[in-house]
């Protein structure tokens, strides 16, 4: 499904005098969508007015926009009196024939494509009053068209100044995206896309979530890879190897994708150097730049891509990021959402956790390191409780290497190949590992963390408490608890922590979640389908970006699996995204 949207040029003061018609009206709707391209992948749409999101008594959920096209970020420019929301559609994001923007009626270029990035611009009231802006174009200035686009924020806040923005060309269905992410700014009135840095690595995860500190700007650089190891899950092995931050060497461990194709860490897919030791940013497009960290440059600077240095690594995916108020139990410390492994590729695992860690870079400067790919929350991955299991998702039980999934035959592949236990990809960790705060479960999935304003406090809600969201798991392995226990995903979550100069203690309970603790589309539920975000507005409220529907492997939730084989590994439905918005009562 395609929506056509207002274009204007008028914003800033003018903003708020258009009274355009809401795409957040809480009209109680049960719509059956469906993927242009495979219109035989469909699901449930009833956002309503989130009558079925359970929260705390004293807070209260409502519709702030619907019918989105996969938003991921979400900024605020103005007051408490006064403000506008400003919305990311993040295009394509998640590979699969059904999502290939170029395939869509009137073609890549087209102003209305869902499968293309953009942003869209809202009163307070969840009034369009602008966008698309930064649609990308044939002759450039807009956005990379293949995508996605990850995240949007104001270098200084509410108070505006330049909006900066992610993006990249990692769309899966062909080669040519490493390297391709950058960040960029948006002029907001043409909405004229100009690179800030480019050439930033892209594969698994593209440059994803922006933070502002000083005279920096920081992001989170996810892995290119699962594991550490390029597979044929990394766009059939074509996707680059991942960038290690400082001097690293490798285990003399190989790792076989089948076919005869066997790969280290670190390394194109492929190619074998056990042992050997690979340097600090090797193959990457600037010095400073690596993968798995979360990096940082020089906001007010010619070339900012000379002045680029890793502020701290070691993550699978550190999605991500938010800074502590000073007055914080940690201090002006980065917390970091960090996304654990898949079981997939050529060194799958099961299990894996998600965690919240505390970024700081060492006193000298070095960025301080979390224990990825050997090292999952708290343990060695060698761990039995991370074995693989078989999936589909694995090198060695898929197309090409065996027609189709067996799980049994998977299994017994995995064990010849000596995947059972996860073998290390270093051979010693390149400093001493810093554990993370907490863990989540696996595949949860973390999005999104922002800090409560007092405005917010009440009831469980203490002063200084985070929430986070939870977008869920993408059905590459069974799900995370085994009934009648309640999956964790698909959820905002609840962080109270210590107060300063007290023992750190974190108190994390369930915030926000949908009565049956799964996602909404299976059962036609009025609540989350995948929550990619979570920011505070002028107004004091939370605002939950949820990326809409996704068709999935199903090996967690068999109703949400795709429709027709060959449609998956991941459909995405355009027009299921909505902004919800939670306030005290």
């Amino acid at each position: 499904m395609v929506y056509r949207r207002p274009r204007t040029a008028v914003l800033l003061g003018m903003l708020l005098l258009l009274t355009l018609p809401t795409l957040g009206s809480a009209q109680q709707t049960k719509v059956v969508l469906a993927n242009p391209l495979c219109p035989q992948e469909t699901v449930l749409f009833n956002p309503g007015n989130g009558e079925d999101i359970v929260l705390p008594s004293g807070y209260k959920v409502s519709v702030f926009a619907k019918g989105l096209n996969f938003p991921t970020g979400i900024a605020f420019l103005g007051n408490r009196q006064r403000f506008a929301v400003f919305v990311l559609e993040s295009g394509h994001g998640l590979p699969s024939r059904c999502n290939d923007e170029t395939a869509v009626s009137g073609g890549t270029f087209a102003s209305t494509n869902p499968f293309t990035p953009d942003i869209l611009v809202f009163d307070q009231g969840g009034h369009l009053i602008a966008g698309p802006l930064a649609k990308p174009t044939a002759t450039g200035g807009g956005f990379q068209p293949h995508g996605p686009a990850i995240d949007i924020a104001f270098e200084h806040g509410t108070a505006g100044g330049r909006l900066f923005a992610t993006d990249s060309n990692q769309a899966t269905h062909g080669g040519g995206q490493n390297n391709s992410s950058r960040i960029v700014t948006v002029n907001l009135v043409s909405g004229q896309v100009t690179p800030f840095i480019t050439n930033l690595p892209t594969g698994d995860h593209p440059s994803e979530q922006l933070a502002f500190k000083g005279e920096f700007i920081y992001w989170s650089q996810g892995s290119t890879t699962n594991s550490g190891v390029v597979g044929r899950d990394n766009n059939g092995g074509l996707n680059q190897q991942d960038i290690p931050c400082q001097d690293i060497t490798l285990s003399n461990n190989v790792f076989d994708s089948g076919l005869g194709v066997k790969t280290s860490g670190y390394s194109p897919f492929g190619v074998q150097r056990p042992g050997a030791t690979v340097r600090a940013f090797e193959s990457a497009k600037h010095r400073g730049v690596c993968d798995g960290a979360i990096l940082r440059a020089r906001l007010h600077v010619a070339h900012p891509e000379t002045t680029i240095q890793p502020f701290s690594w070691g993550y699978r995916n550190g999605y991500a990021i938010r800074f502590a108020p000073d007055d914080h139990a940690l201090r002006g410390g980065l917390l970091v959402g960090e996304d654990g492994a898949d079981e997939r590729g050529a060194r799958p695992s099961n299990n894996a956790p998600d965690a919240l860690d505390l970024a700081r870079q060492n006193p000298d400067g070095t960025p301080d390191y979390h224990g990825w790919p050997d090292r999952f929350g708290f343990l060695p991955s060698s761990q039995a409780m991370f074995n693989p299991i078989g999936g589909p998702g694995d090198d060695l039980c898929g197309p090409p290497v065996v027609p189709s999934f067996d799980p049994v035959a998977c299994r017994a592949a995995l064990a010849a190949a000596g995947d059972i236990p996860i073998r290390d990809v270093l051979k010693v960790p390149p400093q001493q590992i810093t554990s993370p705060l907490a863990i989540e479960a696996p595949d949860s999935s973390f999005t999104g963390i922002d800090f409560v304003p007092d405005a917010f406090v009440s009831g469980p809600v203490q002063r200084g408490a985070a929430l986070y969201s939870l977008e869920g798991d993408f059905g590459f392995s069974a799900a995370n608890a085994t009934a009648p226990a309640p999956e964790v995903g698909h959820e905002v979550k609840l962080i109270n922590f210590s107060p300063p100069n007290a023992p750190l203690a974190l108190k994390i309970m369930r915030f926000a979640h949908n009565t049956t603790f799964e996602q909404a589309f299976p059962d036609g539920l009025r609540g989350f389908n995948r929550p990619t975000n979570v920011r505070f507005g002028p107004d004091g409220c939370a605002y939950v970006v949820d990326y809409g529907a996704v068709r999935d492997f199903g090996q967690s939730d068999p109703e949400s699996k795709f429709i027709v084989p060959g449609d998956g590994p991941l459909v995405q439905i355009p027009g299921t995204g909505v902004i919800w918005k939670i306030c005290r009562r």
